[in-house]
Formats: structure tokens, sequence, C-alpha cells
């Protein structure tokens, strides 16, 4: 872990702090194809979503300080997905190139192996987002594909990388938990 960065859970009293991280990435950023940034009863409704579903909700700190976040969600809603999740990372700018990120991500890895869960995608918006390619591929995540012009953000168009990785005994044994509790999307009749 790097060094004077704190992990631990997230909590309500975070919200500002994680809102206001995210909210710079959306404005700034390009890991996130959001145009406009959620408020804080928004991020709150999302977290707590994560939260319903057992999956890790981070927070970064240094000196006290909130500096990044991270958390786990569904890949997908069907129910065959429910050994997969996909990680989210943010991290604020005075705090990057500090360690923060991937404190947060190995800390997300190792509660979600410990969960039972058996894949981990990255869906990383730009493939010139070559800090948070980089952070994946050092963690072990293999290239998974790229859709290219996928989003546009910026005034240009954005790539959107995919990368995997084996979380316990990944695909090589039946899983030995019951996963997450999804359920099948049924269209509207």
């Amino acid at each position: 872990m790097a060094t004077g960065v704190a992990i631990r859970e997230a909590t309500a009293a975070d919200m500002a702090a994680i809102t206001a991280i995210y909210a710079e990435s959306v404005a700034n950023g390009r890991g996130t194809f959001e145009l406009e940034a959620p408020d804080e009863i928004e991020m709150a409704g999302r977290f707590a979503a994560v939260e319903a579903l057992g999956l890790p909700r981070l927070v970064a700190q240094i000196d006290g300080a909130v500096v990044g976040y991270a958390y786990a969600g569904p890949f997908r809603t069907r129910q065959a997905y429910r050994y997969m999740v996909e990680d989210s990372i943010y991290v604020a700018p005075a705090a990057r190139g500090r360690g923060v990120a991937g404190a947060l991500l190995d800390a997300l890895i190792l509660r979600c192996e410990a969960m039972g869960l058996r894949q981990m995608v990255a869906v990383i918006g730009d493939s010139e987002n070559t800090g948070s390619i980089a952070l994946h591929r050092a963690r072990g995540f293999a290239d998974a594909g790229i859709f290219k012009a996928a989003g546009w953000k910026h005034d240009d168009w954005r790539d959107v990388v995919f990368m995997q990785l084996e979380l316990g005994a990944g695909g090589q044994t039946p899983p030995d938990a019951p996963g997450l509790p999804l359920i099948d999307k049924k269209p509207a009749r």
C-alpha cells in the first residue's frame, strides 16, 4: 500500500467528498462517459445500490481527508454474470501519482476475492487513459478488447478499453459461493 494512504469502507459521511471527486472527473476526465455530474443524493443512491448487493465501497484517505474512492459493481444484471464485477476508481487531482488508485484497487480485488467472486472487469473510458490502463496491467488485468469511438466527450470520440482479471480460481473450477443476488431484467410487455 502507498505510504500515508489509509483505505476503509465508505460511509454516508463521505458522500460530499466522493461527489466532488466524481464531479471533477466528469468535467475534466476521460474515465467516465457521464457528461453531467450527479448530485450528492444521486451518488448516495448509487452507493446504496452497491451496498445492497454486499459489494465493497471504499475510500482512500491521506491525513484524514478523502482523496479517492473505489467500488465494485455488477457487470450486468443477468444471473449468469453473478460472479463478475466491474471496478470503478476515482482519485482527486491533488492525490494522483501518490499510489492512491493502486491501494484502492488492491483492496477492492482482495475484498471481491474473499466474497468468492471470480472475475473483475475494468471498463476504461478512452484508450488514451494510459494511467488507468497501466494501473490495471500492473495488477494482472489482461487486455480483453476495445470498442472504437464508442463515446463522444470533450469534442472528440473516445474508445472504451476492456480489461479482465481472474479472481481466486477464476474460470478453472465451478463456483463455491452464491455470487451476487442479481435479478434478470424482463422486457416490458
